[in-house]
């Protein structure tokens, strides 16, 4: 299995987690999010950044859902760096934010690299994230 950066990874370091695609599932994405990158040693400002931008990535997702959809969210982890890539079902005539959006702004702002596709009744926003510490 190879993440986005290229980095190999073994099923040891992968985490899937799959809640209702309601809002008020969220904390637990955060909770995942937030304990990961600790256990990878980022700064708490960087888990925080990175927690948020998790929230904002499934806040994307979660207003193009379809009703009653499950919100299924991976969670890559290598030596400096998780990935987290949230998918959801759509409904018909979907499209994500812009590019060009507040809401895609503060993905790219507070990650090292986002990317955002939606295909076959799915959207998916993966997040990469690279400890900028030296731990």
């Amino acid at each position: 299995m190879t993440q986005l950066t290229g980095q190999p990874t073994t099923d040891d370091d992968v985490v899937h987690l799959t809640v209702p695609a309601d809002g008020g599932y969220l904390g637990v994405l955060r909770t995942a999010t937030a304990g990961l990158a600790a256990r990878l040693q980022f700064a708490l400002d960087e888990i925080e950044d990175l927690r948020i931008a998790v929230d904002e990535a499934c806040a994307m997702l979660l207003a193009i859902a379809t009703p009653k959809a499950e919100l299924e969210c991976r969670f890559a982890v290598t030596e400096d760096a998780l990935t987290v890539e949230v998918t959801v079902p759509t409904v018909r005539g979907a499209t994500l934010p812009s590019e060009s959006s507040f809401a895609w702004k503060v993905l790219t702002a507070l990650t090292t690299t986002a990317a955002a596709r939606a295909a076959d009744g799915r959207a998916t926003i993966s997040l990469l994230t690279r400890r900028a510490s030296g731990y």
